[in-house]
């Protein structure tokens, strides 16, 4: 089957763009670009301010013809989404195709310098001869570990070990065991946009679906799946029923059915990122309803810091990343089971400290820390890496500007 070179791609045009200073970004991710917003968001967006950045999607199999979407977002990352026909089965049929639709942008795109940037390891099956400035794995979860894990996936991270040149992780205890499998790791945690939920502490306008909710009110953002706490949620709603529990978000890879029904229970589905702070605005306690699981072992929750910067107090099960440093510096309460949370909820709706004594340490905390201050970091680390890298690679063999089209298949 012949992939026709100039329908491949639709979208943008391949002219190189004025005015940016460093070497483009290919980002290769498990999440969607336009799912929930969190980690590679925010930090792509700021790599955007002075590189292009690419955003490859995994593939979307539909009846129409083998071909690149390419979708200009905020911040002007290009989200590229690869559409594959429905009949292709064959692993190595779809990895093939992949690989010669990622070939086919680097050629269209000119992309002499670039940077590999990696969310899933199993990417590395069909990108393996690219050859890049620089190979970058941002690893923010112990992917092996959630539900329906590919079971090739832990022996490409193996891989990508091999490739990278460098190592971040998105939290504490996640760097502790990824240290030991790379030379050149870095821990850059939870970040916050401190001043998108600080709005929250002055926002009185409510949502319209929230409006008419009791309070007290205890919520939660983000995705529902097997990392949520499902039977804690169920406990603490029935033996409060004058509490009501606000739940934003998709559920994903659990049946909706199995979630605990109450009528203070409401879930009001997925929203913006945008939107968060009026919500948030609207709460009395925020919650990190998260199992105790193999999939919630090394997470980091970027939501920990949002709730505190709207002001919120927060109890949360004991998450390790969250147990320090939260917990431990008493910004955070910590809760293990429903006669826990229960008193440690009442404890946050009637807190001994002053409010505005605990939001000084809330505030001091998070003046330590910024997604600006992390990409800005993260930046530099790829730059040094690139150098130190660019002295053994030949310049005429970094770019792709000689690919002739994708190849027979």
């Amino acid at each position: 089957m012949l992939i026709e070179t100039p329908a491949t791609i639709s979208g943008t045009d391949s002219s190189l763009p004025v005015g940016f200073t460093k070497a483009d970004l290919v980002c290769f991710s498990h999440l969607r670009w336009d799912f929930v917003f969190q980690r590679p968001q925010h930090l792509l967006r700021r790599a955007a301010r002075d590189r292009r950045v690419f955003f490859v999607e995994e593939p979307i199999f539909d009846d129409g013809t083998m071909r690149l979407e390419i979708m200009e977002r905020e911040g002007g990352v290009q989200v590229v989404v690869p559409h594959l026909p429905k009949g292709l089965s064959s692993k190595v049929a779809h990895d093939a195709v992949l690989r010669d639709l990622v070939l086919h942008l680097i050629s269209s795109k000119n992309m002499v310098d670039y940077v590999a940037w990696y969310y899933t390891p199993m990417a590395l099956s069909f990108t393996s001869d690219l050859n890049p400035r620089a190979v970058i794995y941002d690893c923010m979860d112990e992917l092996s570990a959630f539900k329906g894990a590919p079971l090739a996936l832990q022996t490409l991270e193996q891989d990508l070990f091999k490739k990278a040149d460098l190592v971040f992780t998105g939290g504490r205890s996640l760097h502790a065991v990824k240290q030991k499998q790379h030379s050149d790791v870095h821990c850059f945690p939870s970040s916050i946009d401190c001043e998108h939920f600080k709005t929250a502490r002055t926002l009185e306008e409510e949502p319209d679906d929230q409006r008419d909710i009791a309070h007290p009110r205890l919520g939660f953002f983000g995705v529902i799946d097997e990392r949520f706490d499902i039977q804690l949620l169920d406990e603490v709603a029935t033996r409060r029923s004058d509490w009501n529990f606000v739940l934003l978000g998709p559920v994903v890879k659990i049946d909706p059915e199995t979630l605990p029904k109450h009528d203070n229970i409401h879930y009001l589905g997925g929203k913006s990122y945008q939107d968060l702070p009026q919500y948030i605005a609207g709460w009395d306690v925020a919650l990190l309803l998260f199992a105790n699981n193999e999939a919630t072992k090394f997470i980091s929750p970027t939501k920990t810091p949002e709730y505190l910067a709207a002001g919120k107090p927060v109890v949360s099960t004991p998450i390790t990343d969250v147990v320090r440093p939260y917990g431990e510096m008493k910004l955070v309460e910590i809760a293990s089971g429903s006669d826990e949370f229960i008193a440690a909820v009442e404890r946050a709706l009637n807190p001994e400290e002053e409010r505005a004594d605990w939001l000084a340490r809330v505030d001091d905390f998070l003046s330590l820390t910024s997604w600006d201050d992390t990409w800005s970091q993260m930046s530099d680390l790829i730059d040094s890496a690139i150098e130190k890298k660019s002295s053994s690679i030949r310049p005429q063999a970094r770019g792709m500007s000689t690919y002739a089209g994708p190849a027979g298949i």
